[in-house]
């Protein structure tokens, strides 16, 4: 069966014909080449006894299709610095796999290494402390302690102490006890799982924190210590606060007890304060505080009274998270995105803050916070827009502990910036070009970074510190020569004939009641082949709506661009990394300014030339999916095909079945959306919502459309693409529907990715071939 004329229509896949049976096959080898391609997840550096040589251990990932999950691996290498500045990496010879590794921490000198196994149903989890050349302890937690430790990228919390001796880590509380019954009705003394005569009842449901935190277990605050091997909770935390990001606070002077830093998320939450958690996963509007709480370990006094928890960041700072000391123990620093807790938009403009952390070690109510850097609220051209970062690095600290280094969306670029914590003064690090640069570790002052663009897959590079502390901080940057990042002699042909622009999108009005930052250019990354006019163009949109695409490097693009396609992605105003007052316009206006800034977008590279106003298509997920659906109804001439992932589609049907209902309000009626808050909402606010929906301009859709839905996705639950899909059935339209029964939001798990994207090739090559 080589080929499609031996097959017959009976004995094709589900939803393939002929015509696009060979296609399906010639794309699937190629997007494979892509999945093989390897991704840099972390990466650290450890000092040596010579001052011009460290050791830096790299985490990368590689897609598994046929286990469906990624296959992790650590690759060593020394690293040698000379006096002219030039630089050699010797690498390991091979990768290491990882197995069942959930993650791995180093220590701070880097002579031990923390790796922890989580369990998997019944199975214990298991913490394993590494030396340089075996396991020099392993503990076996059962499921009485605690469940799975949190590694995700929000709740995760491990700190290993100064002295190396106790590690602090987020787990899952233990499971709750939960009715047992026999034949014979309630057993009052439980049951065991493995006994047959007796069954486990549900309970009592409790509030999860909503989409990826399905079934997962409430965050709390444990200490191992090394040597016993013992694991205490830090039981002063209250059920009622989520906790998270936990950092070890500087020894106190005397020696005595030591403290545990971490960010607190309170669960009522809810409308009207009602005791409900609100999802948490890319929302940073959910209020959070700083609290610090005693090593459980030394949690006593003197006299025998037990010390207490303290609330750090509860005068008038309404989020603070991401908590770090500085290198002298003397300042605690931290990002706030009270902006977003204030508005309501689930991302926003941050803020840095600093705490002086006091001399005696004791931590205080009624510590002064420190402003660092405040929200931008309308940047002039090309100057800074304002802080856009999603956490630290473990160490971020240039060697006199003045700045730290961080990663930041500097608007349509990823951008590596330098943070006087004093000052307040920051500088871009990174090199200004199309590309995007990711932080991966500081080396003593030098950095080691990956940069990447549209048409041009990861690379490592090197950075030089060629200006002392005490002057304007300046770097020189090398490529480095690595086995990490490579791709295929083909997708390397295929990306050399394309080209990126970031193109400036002016605002065309109407002005009346635009904020200044409103007003400003919005912007459009355009990767082009070569005569792009005469090729078909895909309008790529971002979720959120408070996301945004940078020139990073995206295979699932890179993958469409390979097959012929420009790929136009537009930040439209509401897209963070442009200002708070851009940001915040768009609340209040979704379905109209969004979808307007997108058209405009469109209109502007038509009338440059640089694109065929006959051959355009869109694809969107989530929020892009919502532009995508309302694009092919308030323009249903324009385009050829659409492909919508998880989209909203319903507002009015959403609100009630989301994890995040205030999304709809805020997004729907803006900041006043706070005054509005129902868990039954009026006829009026249903109404409201229906109109802002796509749903509501179906009777003129006319594109052919691909929908990709998680089964298990509790942001937009499956039941808002079905609706729409059903309706536009009934009118007769052209649908194709493909469920992933395992996905949540994201439809990320490997072989779905795959599966997704394959189609979305094959579904674009059918409609622009017609």
């Amino acid at each position: 069966m080589g080929s499609s004329e031996t097959l017959s229509e009976k004995d094709m896949p589900l939803g393939l014909d002929v015509a696009t049976f060979e296609e399906y096959s010639s794309q699937s080898k190629l997007l494979l080449e892509y999945n093989k391609m390897p991704t840099v997840n972390k990466a650290w550096v450890f000092k040596s006894d010579n001052d011009n040589t460290s050791k830096a251990m790299f985490l990368v990932s590689q897609t598994n299709l046929l286990a469906n999950k990624s296959r992790k691996s650590i690759l060593s290498t020394h690293i040698s610095n000379s006096v002219d500045q030039t630089v050699k990496f010797q690498w390991s010879p091979f990768p290491i796999e990882i197995t069942g590794v959930s993650t791995v921490v180093p220590s701070p000198s880097g002579l031990k290494l923390l790796v922890v196994r989580n369990g998997n149903g019944e199975s214990l989890t298991k913490l394993e402390i590494w030396n340089q050349c075996q396991v020099e302890k392993e503990i076996n937690v059962p499921q009485s302690t605690h469940g799975s430790i949190y590694t995700d990228a929000w709740f995760e919390g491990i700190s290993w102490n100064k002295k190396e001796t106790q590690i602090a880590y987020v787990a899952e509380e233990p499971p709750l006890r939960k009715p047992s019954f026999t034949d014979s009705g309630f057993s009052k003394k439980g049951s065991n799982k493995k006994d047959s005569n007796s069954w486990k009842g549900q309970g009592d449901w409790e509030e999860e924190w909503g989409e990826t935190y399905f079934e997962k277990g409430l965050p709390i605050l444990f200490v191992l210590d090394i040597l016993s091997g013992k694991i205490r909770a830090v039981e002063e935390i209250s059920r009622t606060l989520s906790v998270g990001q936990v950092v070890w606070a500087p020894h106190s002077p005397n020696g005595s007890t030591t403290y545990l830093v971490f960010v607190g998320w309170p669960s009522e939450n809810g409308f009207q304060e009602t005791p409900r958690k609100l999802g948490i996963n890319y929302c940073y509007n959910r209020p959070c505080s700083l609290y610090a709480i005693p090593n459980p370990f030394q949690n006593e006094c003197k006299n025998g009274d037990i010390l207490t928890l303290t609330e750090l960041t509860s005068h008038g700072l309404s989020s603070a998270f991401f908590p770090i000391f500085s290198p002298d123990g003397k300042h605690l620093v931290f990002l706030s995105a009270k902006s977003a807790v204030d508005s309501g938009a689930h991302d926003a403009t941050c803020s840095l803050h600093r705490i002086e952390w006091p001399s005696d070690g004791v931590p205080k109510e009624e510590l002064t916070i420190h402003d660092v850097v405040p929200v931008v609220m309308c940047p002039n051209e090309e100057s800074f827009p304002g802080l856009y970062c999603s956490g630290f690095i473990p160490n971020p600290w240039i060697s006199d502990g003045s700045a730290i280094v961080v990663s930041s969306v500097w608007r349509s670029r990823d951008a590596i910036l330098s943070i006087n914590i004093f000052s307040g003064e920051v500088s871009q690090v990174s090199p200004v070009s199309d590309y995007s640069w990711g932080l991966l570790s500081l080396d003593g002052d030098n950095i080691i970074a990956v940069s990447s663009c549209t048409i041009d897959p990861p690379k490592v590079n090197y950075g030089h510190c060629t200006a002392k502390l005490g002057q304007s901080s300046r770097w020189t940057w090398v490529e480095v020569s690595n086995p990490l990042l490579t791709c295929s002699d083909r997708i390397k042909s295929f990306l050399s004939d394309c080209n990126i622009n970031i193109l400036k999108i002016p605002v065309t009005g109407p002005f009346d009641g635009l904020s200044n930052g409103a007003k400003n250019p919005y912007e459009a990354i355009f990767t082009s082949c070569k005569e792009s006019a005469s090729h078909p163009t895909i309008l790529v949109l971002h979720g959120g709506p408070h996301g945004v695409f940078t020139s990073s490097y995206y295979k699932s693009c890179a993958f469409l661009s390979s097959l012929g396609f420009n790929i136009l992605m537009v930040n439209y105003r509401g897209s963070v990394g442009f200002g708070e007052e851009a940001l915040q316009s768009l609340l209040g206006n979704i379905g109209s300014q969004d979808v307007n800034d997108v058209l405009a977008a469109l209109d502007y590279i038509i009338e440059k030339g640089l694109i065929d106003a006959n051959k355009v298509a869109v694809v969107g997920g989530s929020h892009g999916g919502f532009l995508t659906t309302h694009l092919i109804g308030q323009a249903p001439d324009r385009f050829v095909a659409a492909v919508a992932l998880n989209p909203v589609c319903n507002l009015s049907l959403m609100v009630g079945t989301t994890d995040i209902p205030d999304w709809v309000y805020f997004e729907s009626c803006g900041k006043e959306g706070n005054n509005y808050f129902s868990e039954s909402p009026s006829v009026e606010y249903l109404s409201l919502f229906y109109q802002k929906s796509p749903i509501s301009h179906l009777p003129k859709v006319k594109t052919p459309v691909l929908f990709l839905l998680g089964a298990q996705d509790l942001r937009v639950p499956i039941s808002n693409g079905l609706q729409y899909v059903r309706a536009l059935r009934e009118r007769g339209g052209e649908v194709k529907v493909i469920v992933f029964p395992e996905d949540d939001h994201g439809i990320d798990r490997p072989q779905s990715f795959f599966e997704g994207f394959l189609n979305i090739g094959v579904w674009f090559k059918k409609h622009f071939n017609k």
